[in-house]
């Protein structure tokens, strides 16, 4: 295990004094702009460590490649092991552990041809028997792994040559790839154990204490020119957001995800910190469990929806860092609706009266999962009320939250990444979808969706997720009310950070690409 001070709560325990009023006051203290010391990254330079404050995870943390459930996970994961292609920081298709993905005619297979050279940790080089393994592991019908569920219609894969694997589909997949890019897809040796990370990343694995820390050292056989740049990655947990903020303002850490958007402007005052703000696809969902009351009437979810003012909620619990959202995922998806839903607190207040439940009680579990996630409870707590809805709030640690009861809260929070509708519709909107919040089963939705996935042509698909959005739309159980900004920070001092449109923090958690100036 790493030695220094546990990061749950904080490395000093200090608290901020009273949130952005405190740091403000810290900031006076520390000197107009902030601390006179700051020094610049200059040019890339090899060697040092980086130390990094990650949002929430807990006993639960795992270094499964293709399990990942918390920030720390994700980061984890990013760092250890590689998918077969990638987003880049625009959301576009890269190439990664392999040089190639392409679907065969007809797109009922598709073929990948291996990045010549490339190695693992223990220096073995990547073949096809080790693609073949990592995929058999994740749809181990004995334990499927949370991307399985995406991979449904992969029937087999199979080696078609010295550098090329082929997947076969039970059905057309002309938007496979996509599938191929999530950061759970990693590539891993035939003999792959959890107890032995190995992976084809920027890092190597070094020590592991779940609901702590973890640190890795440079992978020197790593397939990119010159990367990492630092030596040493250490990632640090921390489920309260003032400790984050303390570790970075007094140094203990090199960077941060996620920092308060309320405190955006005070923290970006100190001249020995940069922000990092990037626009992304990610929400912030409330998830109404629709298989138990009151959620399985759709009146009372649309009264809940009708009874947020997402342009309110995007003000006070984003500061203005984002955009209102109309209850559906996937905004950079080609075929996004990009709907509008506006606060209608009559209507809520008739569809309430129409189902019965005029003054509705409710109990919102709320977690410090992501950063915004208690403020948005706290201000659905107010709006509701002017609806007749009176909703109290459980909070919990973010341990608990993801603990066995997660996916059986009835009225609760989660947060996701950027991804367009199909992918994302795969993971949370079907019936086995790894993480089906809402429980949502719906006949018609499924029937459509895929049909879309299977649909070559791409204006007849783009139609199909248009319809399937139009049904999320109407009787779905998520209330997505935005897609905030991320904005992270680091010390001035640290180079090679850049805005991720994928929703993952500090450069979608791809620290291979940071520095640590002199």
């Amino acid at each position: 295990m790493i030695s220094p001070t546990p990061a749950r709560g904080g490395f000093s325990r200090r608290r901020l004094l009273g949130g952005a009023a405190g740091l403000a006051a810290a900031a006076v203290l520390a000197g107009c702009g902030g601390p006179a010391t700051a020094r610049e990254a200059g040019a890339p330079r090899r060697g040092g460590v980086l130390r990094v404050g990650v949002t929430g995870g807990g006993s639960s943390d795992s270094l499964d490649p293709h399990s990942p459930a918390t920030n720390p996970d994700i980061a984890r994961v990013v760092s250890l092991y590689e998918p077969l292609v990638r987003w880049d920081d625009d959301y576009t298709l890269q190439p990664a552990v392999a040089a190639s993905v392409r679907p065969d005619p007809g797109a009922r297979s598709w073929t990948a041809t291996i990045r010549p050279g490339i190695t693992f940790h223990d220096g073995r080089p990547v073949t096809p028997d080790d693609v073949v393994a990592t995929f058999r592991r994740i749809t181990d019908p004995a334990d499927p792994k949370s991307g399985a569920a995406q991979l449904e219609t992969l029937t087999d894969v199979v080696v078609v040559g010295d550098d090329r694997v082929q997947f076969v589909l039970s059905e057309p997949g002309p938007v496979f790839d996509q599938y191929l890019a999530e950061y759970s897809c990693g590539i891993v040796p035939a003999d792959f154990s959890v107890d032995r990370p190995v992976g084809t990343g920027a890092f190597r694995f070094e020590s592991f204490s779940p609901g702590q820390q973890s640190a890795f050292v440079r992978h020197d056989g790593y397939w990119r020119p010159d990367q990492p740049w630092v030596d040493r990655l250490e990632l640090i947990n921390f489920s309260e957001e003032d400790a984050r903020i303390n570790a970075l303002l007094s140094g203990q850490v090199d960077a941060i995800d996620q920092v308060p958007l309320s405190l955006t402007q005070v923290v970006g005052a100190y001249d020995s910190i940069s922000l990092l703000t990037a626009e992304t696809g990610s929400w912030l969902p409330f998830t109404m469990r629709v298989d138990v009351e009151p959620f399985d009437d759709v009146r009372v979810r649309q009264a809940l929806r009708l009874a947020t003012g997402r342009g309110e909620m995007v003000a006070q619990v984003l500061s203005g860092q984002g955009v209102a959202a109309g209850d559906l995922y996937g905004r950079f998806d080609p075929d996004y609706l990009d709907p509008r839903r506006e606060q209608d607190l009559e209507r809520a207040r008739d569809l309430l009266a129409a189902a019965g439940k005029p003054n509705l009680s409710l109990e919102l579990v709320t977690s410090p999962i992501q950063a915004g996630s208690v403020e948005s409870a706290q201000v659905l707590v107010t709006q509701a009320r002017a609806a007749g809805i009176d909703i109290g709030l459980r909070r919990v640690d973010t341990s608990t939250f993801f603990s066995d009861q997660y996916l059986q809260w009835e009225f609760a929070q989660s947060f996701w990444n950027t991804r367009n509708y199909l992918p994302q519709a795969g993971s949370s909107s079907l019936p086995d979808s790894p993480f089906n919040e809402t429980h949502w089963n719906d006949a018609e939705y499924i029937r459509i969706v895929r049909r879309a996935r299977a649909e070559v042509d791409t204006a007849r698909r783009g139609e199909l997720v248009r319809q399937a959005q139009r049904i999320e739309y109407d009787r779905g159980g998520y209330l997505i009310w935005g897609f905030p900004n991320r904005v992270d920070a680091h010390q001035t001092y640290v180079g090679g950070l850049t805005p991720s449109r994928t929703g993952l923090s500090l450069s979608g958690y791809e620290f291979r690409k940071a520095w640590v100036g002199a």
